[in-house]
């Protein structure tokens, strides 16, 4: 069996999740497991289900999976909703999509908002459906707040002025996986109902964590709610919460890192993350403006925070591409998905995250680009520098 020779230094994982796990984490995690029915276990229940509101801006309960986030989608549905219920979903990428081929499955009526998956969700086009159900047939309005695929933010707080304008009694849930932590998110302020994300993205863990804050309407809601759950049920979650347990064996290793993340958070600010990541996506973009490529988000207004999504000009394979950046500079960038598949690659600026890696990043794909021959104006890079340099003493002022 032929190894592969040794490639020194770090891999840059430069996809949109998951994402790099930070040191504190990894250590926080090398820890023996506990009993899940003793005292020492309900002490570390109870500091991540009470650390985890202040993640979301909420209150109200946060319910924490062992699953993906697409257990948490299914969570979302299942607990609130009733066979042949109408769902209004906004096509903004392939994770609304496939949110939306799950509803489908699961016995709901999915109405689907279309987009060119270049904008997030129309708050204007989802207050006209709404309007249009005089018999409020649709019950829950589901949206992607930030959506991977594109590198597009739905502005949530006017998908909730939408819902109001239009005096419409339906859900609002959202699927904020890797929009958690990367964008604000207000989870009671906005009026939302349901939140499902995820712990590999700005959480900065490993896969296998979900999170899924719920309002009290949303809760009233799962009393009626007839579609069949029994590993996702709320209720069951939610009695053991009550008392930091869990109904089923716990992911007690991604609890420990939980904790430590929920720390490394606080202890940087909330809003100071949102502003760092805010700041580093705004470089990237600039880097891809001087190389002359356009990103996959045409409105400035729906710019992500978290992940750009980058076009290659008409005849060159983003695949083929991101395979001789691997090859030669040890960096994975995201593929394109779905519509987007070998057209687009997606750089991920989010999680535990800095300047320096960002442009050390930003350095691969151009060197990239020479490589394989793609057309570009050089300088991308340059411009990122530039802008970081200009804008470093002003963020170092946002976070004292």
């Amino acid at each position: 069996m032929t190894r592969e020779p040794r490639r020194p230094g770090r891999h840059f994982l430069q996809i949109p999740g998951p994402t790099p796990v930070p040191e504190r984490v990894l250590a926080a995690m090398s820890r023996q497991m506990l009993d899940h029915r003793g005292l020492e276990f309900q002490q570390l229940g109870r500091r991540v289900l009470s650390g985890i509101k202040g993640i979301f801006k909420t209150q109200s309960h946060v319910i924490i999976y062992p699953s993906s986030g697409t257990g948490a989608w299914e969570a979302a549905l299942t607990n609130t909703l009733s066979p042949g219920d109408k769902v209004l979903m906004c096509e903004t990428g392939q994770f609304a999509v496939l949110w939306a081929a799950m509803a489908a499955r699961l016995g709901l009526e999915p109405e689907v908002i279309p987009t060119d998956w270049r904008i997030g969700a129309d708050a204007n086009l989802i207050e006209k459906a709404l309007r249009a159900d005089k018999a409020h047939k649709i019950k829950a309005v589901c949206v992607v707040h930030n959506e991977t695929s594109t590198g597009c933010l739905t502005r949530l707080d006017e998908v909730r002025k939408a819902i109001d304008a239009a005096q419409h009694p339906a859900l609002l849930m959202t699927d904020s996986i890797s929009g958690l932590v990367c964008a604000d998110l207000r989870h009671d302020e906005w009026g939302i109902d349901v939140t499902v994300s995820g712990s590999q993205k700005g959480m900065m863990l490993p896969p296998g964590l979900s999170f899924t804050a719920v309002s009290a309407k949303a809760l009233e809601a799962a009393k009626k709610a007839t579609l069949r759950c029994s590993y996702f049920s709320w209720s069951d979650m939610l009695a053991n919460n009550s008392n930091g347990f869990f109904p089923y064996t716990p992911a007690t290793g991604l609890l420990y890192g939980l904790a430590e993340a929920i720390d490394m958070i606080n202890e940087e600010g909330l809003e100071n993350v949102f502003v760092r990541h805010t700041r580093l996506a705004e470089a990237t973009r600039r880097a891809v403006e001087a190389w002359g490529f356009e990103t996959q988000c045409r409105d400035s207004k729906y710019y992500s925070p978290a992940v750009t999504t980058v076009i290659l000009p008409e005849g060159h394979n983003a695949d083929a591409y991101r395979k001789i950046v691997l090859d030669n500079f040890n960096m994975s960038l995201g593929t394109g998905l779905n519509r987007l598949a070998g057209k687009a690659f997606r750089i991920g600026h989010l999680g535990d995250t800095n300047e320096l890696t960002v442009l050390g990043a930003l350095t691969g794909v151009e060197m990239g680009f020479e490589l394989a021959g793609i057309p570009h104006q050089k300088g991308g890079v340059a411009a990122a520098m530039s802008y970081i340099a200009e804008t470093a003493e002003t963020a170092k002022a946002v976070a004292a």
